[in-house]
C-alpha cells in the first residue's frame, strides 16, 4: 500500500530485504563494528564514483572537488551522522539500492548463510547489503541524499525503523552526497564517546585515500571533561596505502584494505605488493581472495581491479587489466603514465594497458607459484575455491599456457579419492619406465571416472591414469594437448597403445586373438550395422565384458554428451565397440552364433558399454525386453 503526502509515500520492503533487517537485529547484534566499517566504505564508494562521472563532465564537482567523510555525533538526541560528499543518490537510485532486491545481492546472501553468526557477518559486505548493518546499532535509520548534477530541491529523505517499510520524501539537500543518520538502540551509548568511534576508524578504514573529518576534542579544565570544538581533524591516514613503502604497511594493514576494496569481511588468502619502474612506471596491490565470490561463475560480471592514475580514481572494476580467468583477483593499479581524462575506449585500445594488464598477470601467476611451491596447505585450499576457473587460462592465455598448465592439480589413480592435488609434475615423476605419455579419462563426475572401464589395464599395470569429471575439463583438453615433451592421451580414444609398456608376449598374444575372434567381431558389427563406426578386440578391458571408444579424430562421448545438454550441435559419430575375448559373456555371445539370440547379446553388451560411460539408451524398453528375454532363457522359462 503506497500513500502519497506532500512528496511523500510510504513502501514495503521485499520479502528478502525484510528477512535481512530480521538477521541484523537479532543474530548479528555482537557485531556492531560493521555497520562503521561498512558505512564508511559505502562513503569511500560513493567518491570514487563520482570522480568517475567527472572525468566526462566536470560540472558534477558542483564546484567543489574536495572530497571528504565526516562523523559526527549529538549525545542529546543520541545520533551518529555518517556524511559524504560523493555521487549521492536519486529517488529512483534509492528505491533500487536499498528497497528492493534488485541491486543489494540479498537472495544470493540468504543462500550462502550457514548459520554460524561469525560466518555470516563476513558475508555482509561480500553481497552488497552493508548498509542494512546500520540496524545492529540504530533502531531507526534516517538518509538524506542528493545526487550530483541535480539541483537542490531534488534531495531524498528515506528512513526506516527496520521493520516492514520506510519512508520516501521529496527534500531540499544544498550539498551533494549522502547523510547517514543512526538513531541509536538503547544500550548503545559507548557509541556516543568520540574516542571509541575515532578507534574504530583507526582500526578498520585508516587506509581509506578520503580523510574522515571529525570534530576536535579538547580538555576543559573546568568541567573536568573532554569539550567539542569548531575545529575539524583528520581521524584516517588518508593516504594511498599502495603507494607508501612495503617496509611501512603491516600485515593487518594490508588485511584491512583488502576488506575494503574486495567488501569482504574475511582475510585474503595471498597478496603481492610491487611498483615497477621503467618505460612503465606503475604499483599493483593485487589480492587473492580466501574464497570464492557468489557470482564466480558468472563470466559477464564486472571485475575486480580497480584503476588509479597517480592516485586519482579512475575506473572500478577495470576488466581490461585481469584476463577473465582471474576475474577472482581484487586490488589496485595505480599507474604514473596513463592521461587523466583515459576512458573506456582508450583502455581498450592502449599499449600502455596491454603492457600493464601483461605485468599484472606474471605477478598473480608469480604468486600462484609461491604457492604452489611453498605451501601446499594454502594452494590445496586456492585450488578448491578457483580451481575451475584457472583451467579457463589454458585456452584463454596462450602466452601464459605452460605457466598455468603447471599450477593444474586433479585427481589420480594414484589416490583414487575426489581431490584434486595431482600436478603434472607429480604425475610425470611416477611415470613408469618407457611411458611416453599422460594418460586421463573424462566423465561426467568423478565416480563416473574413477569407475570406468576404460582403466582396467592401466590399474592392472599400475599405470597412473588423471582422473577428470569437470565441465572445463574437456574445454581445456582441446588446448592443451602436451606438457614438458609429454603427449596427453585420452585412455578413451583411438588404438591403444602403450608402447613399451607392453612386451612382445602381450603383442603376440592380442593378434593371436584377433584372428579368433574375427568372424565374431564381423556378425556383431552386421547386428549393430550404423551404431557403431568399427567392432574390434579390446587390450584395454580385464574385467568388463565391452566398451566404447572413441576414433582418434572424433569427439568424445562424454564431449559429445556435453555440448548435447548446452543445446549446441554435435558432430555425428559412431563409437567403436571393443570386446573382451577372455569374458563369460563374450564367451556366450560366441557361442550364440548363427542362433536367434545373438542380436539380443549384441545389442546387449553395445546398450551396457553405453550405458558405462555414462551415455543415455536411446531406446530404454528395447533394452529392457532384450535384456527380461535373456533372463527368461537363461532361466530356462
Amino acid at each position: 500500500m503506497t500513500t502519497v503526502e506532500a512528496h511523500k509515500e510510504t513502501l514495503g520492503f521485499q520479502t528478502e530485504v525484510r528477512q535481512l533487517l530480521k538477521l541484523m537485529i537479532h543474530s548479528l547484534y555482537s557485531n556492531k563494528e560493521i555497520c562503521l566499517r561498512e558505512l564508511i566504505s559505502n562513503a569511500s564508494d560513493a567518491a570514487d564514483k563520482l570522480r568517475f562521472e567527472a572525468l566526462a563532465d566536470d560540472a558534477m564537482f558542483e564546484g567543489d572537488s574536495s572530497l571528504k567523510i565526516r562523523i559526527s555525533q549529538d549525545k542529546a538526541a543520541r545520533t551518529i551522522t555518517i556524511s559524504d560528499n560523493g555521487i549521492g543518490m536519486s529517488r529512483q537510485e534509492v528505491i533500487e539500492h536499498i528497497g528492493t532486491i534488485a541491486k543489494s545481492g540479498t537472495r544470493q546472501f540468504f543462500d550462502a548463510l550457514s548459520g554460524d553468526q561469525a560466518k555470516d557477518a563476513n558475508l555482509i559486505g561480500q553481497f552488497g547489503v552493508g548498509f542494512y548493518s546500520a540496524f545492529i546499532v540504530a533502531d531507526k535509520v534516517t538518509l538524506i541524499t542528493r545526487r550530483a548534477g541535480l539541483t537542490a530541491e531534488h534531495g531524498v529523505r528515506w528512513e526506516s525503523a527496520g521493520e516492514g517499510d520506510y519512508t520516501l520524501e521529496t527534500v531540499e539537500k544544498a550539498g551533494r552526497g549522502t547523510d547517514v543518520i543512526l538513531h541509536l538502540r538503547e544500550g548503545e551509548d559507548d557509541l556516543l564517546d568520540s574516542w571509541r568511534i575515532k578507534s574504530i576508524i583507526k582500526k578498520y578504514s585508516d587506509h581509506i585515500t578520503l580523510p574522515i573529518l571529525m570534530q576536535k576534542e579538547e580538555w576543559d579544565a573546568d568541567k573536568q571533561e573532554n569539550s567539542i570544538t569548531e575545529e575539524d581533524e583528520t581521524v584516517n591516514r588518508a593516504s594511498a596505502l599502495w603507494a607508501r613503502p612495503k617496509s611501512e604497511v603491516t600485515a593487518e594493514e594490508y588485511e584491512e584494505f583488502y576488506k575494503h576494496v574486495a567488501h569482504d569481511f574475511e582475510a585474503p588468502l595471498a597478496y603481492t605488493h610491487s611498483k615497477v619502474e621503467g618505460k612503465q612506471e606503475y604499483t599493483q596491490l593485487l589480492y587473492i581472495p580466501a574464497r570464492a565470490p557468489f557470482d564466480l561463475w558468472d563470466r559477464e560480471v564486472r571485475h575486480g581491479i580497480k584503476l588509479y592514475v597517480r592516485r586519482v580514481f579512475i575506473m572500478d572494476d577495470a576488466e581490461q587489466l585481469m584476463p577473465r580467468y582471474l576475474r577472482f583477483v581484487r586490488g589496485v593499479i595505480d599507474s604514473n603514465d596513463l592521461p587523466l581524462n583515459v576512458s573506456r575506449e582508450i583502455l581498450q585500445h592502449s599499449k600502455d594497458i596491454d603492457s600493464i594488464r601483461a605485468g599484472s598477470v606474471k605477478k598473480v601467476l608469480g604468486l600462484l607459484d609461491d604457492l604452489a611451491e611453498n605451501d601446499k596447505e594454502k594452494y590445496a585450499k586456492f585450488w578448491g575455491e578457483f580451481g575451475k576457473a584457472i583451467k579457463e587460462g589454458v585456452g584463454e592465455d596462450h602466452a601464459n599456457k605452460e605457466r598455468i598448465a603447471k599450477l593444474l592439480r586433479f585427481a589420480s589413480t594414484h589416490a583414487d579419492t575426489a581431490e584434486q592435488s595431482v600436478s603434472f609434475a607429480d604425475y610425470i615423476g611416477r611415470m613408469k619406465e618407457g611411458q611416453d605419455k599422460i594418460y586421463y579419462v573424462t566423465a561426467d563426475s568423478f565416480a563416473a571416472a574413477k569407475n570406468s572401464p576404460h582403466l582396467e589395464i592401466f590399474r592392472k599395470k599400475g599405470i597412473e591414469v588423471l582422473l577428470l569429471s569437470e565441465r572445463v575439463d574437456e574445454w581445456m583438453l582441446s588446448h592443451l594437448t602436451e606438457f614438458n615433451g609429454k603427449t596427453l592421451q585420452s585412455v578413451a580414444k583411438g588404438e591403444l597403445d602403450l608402447g613399451k609398456l607392453e612386451d612382445e608376449a602381450e603383442k603376440q598374444e592380442q593378434e593371436k586373438e584377433a584372428g579368433e575372434f574375427k568372424a565374431l567381431i564381423e556378425q556383431v558389427k552386421e547386428v549393430l550395422g550404423d551404431k557403431v563406426k568399427e567392432v574390434r578386440i579390446t587390450h584395454r578391458l580385464t574385467s568388463s565384458p565391452a566398451c566404447l571408444v572413441a576414433d582418434a579424430h572424433d569427439l568424445g562421448g562424454n564431449l559429445a554428451r556435453m555440448l548435447k545438454s548446452m543445446g549446441q550441435e554435435a558432430p555425428q559419430t559412431q563409437p567403436i565397440l571393443e570386446i573382451n575375448p577372455h569374458h563369460p559373456l563374450v564367451q556366450k555371445l560366441k557361442g550364440e552364433a548363427g542362433s536367434e539370440r545373438f542380436g539380443d547379446w549384441s545389442h546387449i553388451l553395445f546398450d551396457q558399454a553405453l550405458l558405462a560411460e555414462g551415455g543415455q539408451l536411446d531406446d530404454p524398453t528395447a533394452f529392457v525386453q532384450r535384456l527380461n528375454g535373456l533372463l527368461l532363457a537363461m532361466a530356462g522359462s
